[in-house]
């Protein structure tokens, strides 16, 4: 059977309706899993049934993150956050974590797996990074691949994509600024900031910064390695 792919869902701030991008349910069929979006519970311990029937954890892009979950304040440049999804994915990244189930997070989702982890967060790129930024929320077309990141040769994702250095696309303002203990980052740009980061102890946890899934369908051999990665280390 091909394995069920739990998938976190965004909303708006007053929506009663889940918002996914069709391009991440696309991304998880066209590689072999079963794309199933994940509901925001009330009560946690319902959902853990859910989970026991899934065999890996995919958090996709959306709003920004609460920065409270880091420790700090609002910053002015701070934009939607959807609190309930924030809670909703503390809840299903440890449950993953603790059973060893694998996790592939994008842009957002990178940012959420790495806080949830003990990371922090830059609020706003543009106002509180220190070096000379490249463009990171590009004024181009989804697909285009604005920039390129430099990847750890031994790290999973280099052994995913078999490169050293991809041109990929990017649209985030916010960005993962430390690491939680046990990970370690596997890309940057050439302005230094972190692109990808993984587990060091679990077997497959995975956060990439930029949008892969836009890839997939172009036949970009790389985004799609990534994915058939994460499937197979479901099953």
């Amino acid at each position: 059977m091909k394995p069920i792919i739990g998938v976190t869902a965004s909303m708006e701030v007053d929506g009663m309706e889940y918002k996914m991008n069709l391009r991440n349910i696309r991304a998880i069929e066209q590689t072999g899993g079963i794309p199933v979006i994940l509901p925001y519970y009330h009560d946690y311990q319902d959902i853990e049934a859910l989970l026991d029937k899934i065999d890996g954890l995919y958090l996709p892009g959306g709003y920004d993150i609460d920065p409270s979950l880091f420790g700090d304040s609002p910053h002015p440049k701070l934009g939607i956050i959807i609190p309930e999804r924030d809670r909703l994915e503390n809840e299903v990244i440890s449950y993953f974590l603790d059973k060893d189930k694998p996790i592939l997070g994008v842009c957002r989702g990178c940012q959420i797996l790495n806080v949830v982890t003990g990371g922090t967060m830059y609020q706003d790129l543009d106002t509180q990074y220190t070096g000379q930024l490249i463009q990171h929320t590009q004024k181009a077309a989804f697909h285009h691949r604005s920039h390129s990141v430099n990847i750890t040769p031994s790290s999973l994702l280099g052994n995913l994509v078999q490169a050293t250095e991809i041109k990929v696309n990017s649209f985030h303002h916010q960005a993962n600024r430390t690491l939680g203990k046990d990970f370690m980052i596997s890309a940057v740009a050439a302005d230094g900031v972190m692109e990808a980061f993984e587990s060091k102890i679990h077997r497959f946890v995975l956060g990439v910064q930029w949008h892969p899934e836009g890839l997939v369908n172009l036949s970009d051999d790389r985004s799609l390695a990534i994915y058939q990665g994460f499937i197979q280390a479901c099953k």
